[in-house]
């Protein structure tokens, strides 16, 4: 095998990962599966693979410089001008084995700056339904909410009110939004969750990043996602910066959706009560006018009427016939 950096497609059409990378480290280097072929905007989760494929379709081959294990870290230094510092990092969460490809960039911008507040979504802890399709899902651990796991036949989290589901969010990282928007799915998704009272797809990364994926040209992620919002504008897609500022937003977003519609849910009634007033409004008999004004009116039309006492029958009706409504 050349002392090369290799990136493949992954043969398995089924995997969540769909790339595989081999490090030249050891006599028959490591292979991975990972979900991009390079850690431009966030880190990249990675997965171990039985073996290089034989008949591997290699899409990028780029001379290595240096490949050290450092610790639990692999360094990764590769002969080009730009993107050439990597760094794979092997780690253990619940349990489990998990690895991470990182570059200086990606290290930095993992951590932006800001606090993520834990203060509960609009005074209330939310229940967050997440599908039970979802792989690796948001915890919601930083924030006040319990979890439900159950099939949803739409999105991948959502809150209920009275049992009905009627706020979605739909996870995607860019690539898996660019590839279900020229693949035609996305169309689909988007009708889906437009029928929804409340849906909104987020995104675990900048909007920079549709412009970089490899077999996509930037021009034409831009125009089919414009095109995208353009036809399905009730349901907005927001870009974050990371995962845990996308599962964030997520939660806040959840917990706002319920609580304007437990508000809306709680006043309707209000539309129904004024129905009501101007049903028993248009019922109510005419406001009959004073005597001074039918006499005024009576003159200037030169009818007689009698300074003082009972208006006439006469001069009632000619008053009723000339205000009626039209």
């Amino acid at each position: 095998m050349p002392d090369d950096l290799l990136i493949a497609l992954n043969p398995e059409e089924d995997s969540s990962l769909p790339y595989l990378v081999r490090i030249p480290l050891g006599a028959a280097g490591i292979v991975l599966k990972t979900r991009d072929t390079w850690p431009r905007i966030s880190k990249v989760y990675c997965h171990r693979a039985a073996g290089w494929p034989a008949d591997a379709e290699v899409i990028l081959r780029v001379p290595v410089r240096r490949c050290t294990r450092r610790g639990a870290a692999i360094d990764l230094v590769l002969d080009r001008a730009r993107e050439n510092r990597s760094q794979f990092v092997i780690t253990r969460a619940r349990g489990r084995e998990m690895i991470f490809w990182q570059s200086p960039r990606t290290t930095k911008q993992a951590r932006p700056g800001v606090h993520i507040p834990t203060a509960r979504a609009h005074g209330q802890v939310l229940e967050i339904l997440i599908d039970s399709g979802e792989k690796y899902p948001y915890r919601f651990s930083g924030q006040q909410a319990t979890t439900v796991r159950e099939r949803l036949a739409c999105g991948d989290y959502a809150v209920q009110l009275a049992g009905n589901v009627v706020a979605v969010v739909e996870r995607k990282t860019a690539n898996d939004l660019i590839s279900s928007m020229i693949s035609g799915r996305m169309r689909f998704l988007m009708a889906e969750l437009a029928a929804l009272p409340r849906a909104a797809v987020v995104v675990e990364e900048g909007y920079s990043k549709i412009f970089k994926h490899p077999h996509v040209a930037g021009s034409v992620a831009a125009e089919r996602l414009a095109e995208i919002q353009a036809q399905f504008p009730a349901v907005p897609i927001v870009f974050c910066e990371n995962r845990p500022l996308a599962e964030e937003w997520t939660y806040r977003w959840l917990g706002a959706c319920e609580y304007e519609l437990e508000l809306a849910a709680g006043t309707s009634a209000l539309e129904e009560s004024f129905s009501h007033a101007l049903d028993a409004f248009s019922a109510a008999p005419p406001i009959q006018p004073k005597p001074a004004a039918v006499r005024t009116w009576a003159r200037q039309a030169g009818l007689a009427v009698p300074d003082k006492g009972r208006i006439p029958p006469d001069i009632r009706a000619a008053w009723d016939e000339a205000h009626q409504a039209p």
